[in-house]
């Protein structure tokens, strides 16, 4: 009667039924029981840009056309082939663009992290960013784009018909909690990096505005899994569907919910409002957890070692007590209760607070 396996069953499931319940009133939700156990353990965590640490719908800011081709031809050409992709940084363009006939492009093809092409009124019409300018002569626009790089504004390089036509800069507005969400990691010990297909001067910029200081800038899609790879054991934070390998290659693989089916998918746990300060949320939610199940454990495996032997009558030729049948099943209740008020402590864990 003594033995109590209940507590050491329940020691476990139960911290964790109350913890992932909690914390999707909290706006995370874990789609794997383990990684609430992985999201402990991480020693690092990084962050894709775009839609993630920014609000993803970035603006049309400044448009600087050479070589005799005026704003609003640069800005027809751009947005024709803009119309033809999904990509953020397009969807600016077009929104710039509004209300202006667009000739129609053909033969769009798109090159992940670099730009796209397409035939428009008889020319081939390049946009994107340098690496998508291969035999066009930027140094006109080089200057230009390294100061709008600098001030956080992504540069958008135009060619059309083999010669430069200009230069876009698209800004993209940081989420009001991606600093919070940082210095929040920052106070439970977990440094952030930044892992972005863009310019490193722009990716610079963003950092040094949210105080990320370890930046990978001007990845390839195909080479967000292998930074991330390098990092160790990493929680990685995206959004897109470029995020989906990585995401998936992390130690801990966490998606914004406002994002791609694709990245929500392959994510571990998901931030069901887009909040990045879910982040810090989540890691401390995911500690609690562990100390929550520790401690349940140590008490169940401590009360049947120190009872046991008493029941069994251990010190009954020194004196000793002998448990009567009535007190060892209140003892063996009194256990299971412990476990279970122990593990709803879970519930009051509340959102990491927003440091300024």
């Amino acid at each position: 009667i003594i033995a109590c396996p209940c507590a050491m069953g329940l020691a476990t499931p139960v911290s964790i039924m109350v913890a992932t319940g909690r914390a999707a009133e909290l706006g995370v939700l874990f789609r794997k029981g383990d990684a609430l156990q992985r999201l402990a353990e991480v020693e690092r965590v990084a962050f894709d840009k775009t839609g993630t640490l920014t609000e993803g719908r970035p603006q049309l800011t400044a448009i600087r056309p050479v070589n005799d081709c005026d704003a609003d031809t640069l800005l027809r050409l751009a947005a024709a082939v803009a119309a033809r992709s999904e990509h953020p940084l397009a969807g600016a363009i077009l929104r710039a663009a509004k209300g202006i006939a667009l000739p129609e492009a053909t033969g769009f093809v798109a090159s992940a992290g670099h730009g796209a092409e397409a035939l428009v009124e008889g020319q081939p019409v390049r946009v994107g960013s340098a690496r998508m300018m291969a035999g066009i002569d930027l140094a006109p626009l080089a200057a230009a784009a390294d100061q709008l790089a600098g001030q956080g504004r992504t540069p958008v390089f135009v060619a059309a018909g083999g010669r430069l036509a200009g230069l876009l800069a698209v800004a993209d507005r940081v989420k009001p909690t991606a600093r919070a969400a940082v210095a929040g990691l920052s106070a439970l010990g977990l440094p952030s990096a930044m892992v972005t297909g863009d310019a490193p001067g722009v990716a610079r910029a963003i950092g040094a505005e949210l105080g990320i200081t370890d930046i990978h800038a001007g990845v390839l899609p195909g080479g967000k899994l292998d930074e991330v790879a390098r990092m160790g054991r990493v929680a990685f934070v995206g959004d897109g569907i470029n995020d989906a390998p990585a995401l998936a290659a992390a130690d801990v693989g966490v998606a914004i919910g406002t994002g791609t089916d694709v990245a929500i998918e392959a994510a571990d746990v998901v931030l069901i409002s887009g909040d990045p300060m879910g982040v810090a949320t989540a890691v401390a939610l995911s500690r609690r957890t562990m100390r929550n199940i520790r401690q349940n454990l140590a008490w169940a495996f401590g009360y049947n070692v120190a009872l046991i032997p008493v029941a069994a009558g251990v010190l009954a030729p020194f004196g000793g007590p002998m448990l009567s049948p009535m007190l060892a099943a209140g003892a063996m209740a009194f256990s299971s209760v412990f476990v279970l008020t122990n593990a709803l402590r879970l519930r009051r864990i509340g959102p990491e607070k927003v440091r300024p």
